[in-house]
């Protein structure tokens, strides 16, 4: 299938590209950039792109697919289909199923189910087994059979030992530990710790219970000289401790979330369980010193921690609700609308933390604009108006904060694997 993009603009970081002009894409390759002419339009399928951008395909390296084990909420399919509306050609799943993706077995099953659709699907393995804590997972095992890091994610690395082995076995396959960074200890509770919860009469979690371990980790990630990566990154001091440690050379990245750019906890005060999420939804100044990670680069990547939850489950009391919300067919919409058009990131930085960056922690090749290669890229329109409609989504749970907002910019097509999704239609 031969497809001409005509007049759409390229951004393009890692080639210091940003200009308006043409594509030729025939079977899945770049076939040329550059003014069209008669030759190249027979038959070919012409799309005009005036007003529209194409950059490398967004990638999202933190989504629960809930398979295997909680099929009833998601699955590798309809999760990959969920990414795909939501304009990503890449996601990497999350080890915390039922089993845990702890063997070789489990990667293998998730690979196959991934298998023939847009969206790359690559596992994260648990670094311990069935994530308890006690004993490191087979990390070899999993790297041969095609996890792209580990991470014990939903919980912290149990304890210091612990973390240090599996950052020195890390090591040796330049692969990363993604943290989720919560003291046990201190989280037995269902919001951020501050005004608000005292108000809402609901049980606490302290901010101080993410720095612990953000400490503890970048602490061992230096002496070990290792790979890290801080997950859905919450609070002030979190950030500014990742900021002091990549100034002293630390190999550390992170990542945030929408709702933690976009929302605080005081979203709290209608008991709405879809506002319940982990970690919970922080102050005012935390979300202030998000902005600033994310536009200083001590913020590497936006992820969505996509986590779909059935509406049973959270249709009960707030402090019986899991934590988690879906997030992949929201995220661009959130992005464009809370960071580009009130200038708290360009269109460069942003497709470097949506597209870039997720992959280069990752070690995945990276999409360019270059005849020959393969595409691998979203189309969106940064003015699109549009509202969340949660029951048009892909995504097989609707436990969304984000119902009815009304959002300007929109992912509005994918093309990666030789297939094509435009404006809600596979074209093929």
């Amino acid at each position: 299938m031969k497809i001409i993009f005509k007049n759409i603009r390229i951004i393009d970081p890692e080639l210091n590209l940003d200009e308006i002009n043409s594509i030729v894409i025939n079977n899945g390759i770049i076939e040329k950039i550059g003014e069209i002419n008669q030759e190249d339009v027979t038959e070919a399928q012409l799309f005009e792109m005036d007003g529209k951008t194409i950059s490398a395909g967004f990638f999202d390296m933190h989504v629960h697919l809930r398979e295997p084990g909680r099929e009833d909420e998601e699955t590798v399919k309809t999760g990959s289909l969920a990414a795909m509306d939501g304009g990503f050609t890449g996601i990497a799943c999350m080890p915390n199923t039922d089993p845990a993706i702890d063997s070789a077995e489990v990667v293998e099953f998730i690979l196959n189910k991934g298998k023939g659709q847009v969206v790359d699907v690559y596992p994260i393995g648990a670094v311990t087994k069935e994530r308890k804590g006690e004993s490191l997972s087979p990390i070899l095992e999993l790297i041969e059979a095609g996890v792209v890091a580990l991470s014990d994610d939903g919980v912290a690395v149990k304890t210091s030992k612990m973390m240090r082995n599996a950052l020195e076995y890390s090591k040796e396959y330049n692969i990363p530990i993604i943290e989720h960074c919560e003291d046990s200890s201190l989280s037995e509770g269902a919001m951020n710790e501050g005004a608000t919860s005292t108000m809402l009469g609901l049980p606490a979690l302290p901010s101080v219970s993410e720095d612990i371990i953000v400490n503890r980790d970048l602490l061992l990630a230096e002496y070990t000289k290792s790979k890290l990566h801080i997950a859905h990154i919450s609070t002030k001091n979190a950030v500014e401790l990742v900021r002091n440690a990549k100034k002293r050379g630390v190999n550390v990245t992170s990542e945030v979330t929408p709702h933690h750019f976009s929302l605080t906890e005081d979203s709290l005060k209608t008991y709405d369980t879809n506002y319940k999420m982990s970690p919970p939804l922080r102050s005012k100044e935390d979300l202030e010193a998000i902005l600033e990670g994310l536009k200083d680069g001590t913020i590497d990547c936006i992820a969505t921690d996509h986590a779909p939850h059935s509406i049973e489950e959270k249709e009960v009391e707030f402090i019986y609700a899991p934590n988690g919300i879906i997030g992949l067919e929201t995220s661009v919409g959130l992005v464009f609308s809370e960071l580009l058009h009130k200038k708290v990131l360009d269109l460069n930085q942003i497709v470097n933390k949506m597209a870039i960056n997720p992959r280069k922690v990752l070690n995945l090749p990276i999409p360019k604009f270059k005849v020959g290669e393969k595409a691998n890229f979203t189309i969106f329109d940064t003015e699109m108006i549009w509202t969340v409609e949660v029951s048009k989504f892909k995504s097989k749970s609707k436990n969304s904060p984000f119902n009815k907002k009304l959002l300007t910019g929109k992912a509005i097509g994918v093309i990666n694997n030789n297939k094509f999704y435009y404006n809600g239609k596979t074209i093929f």
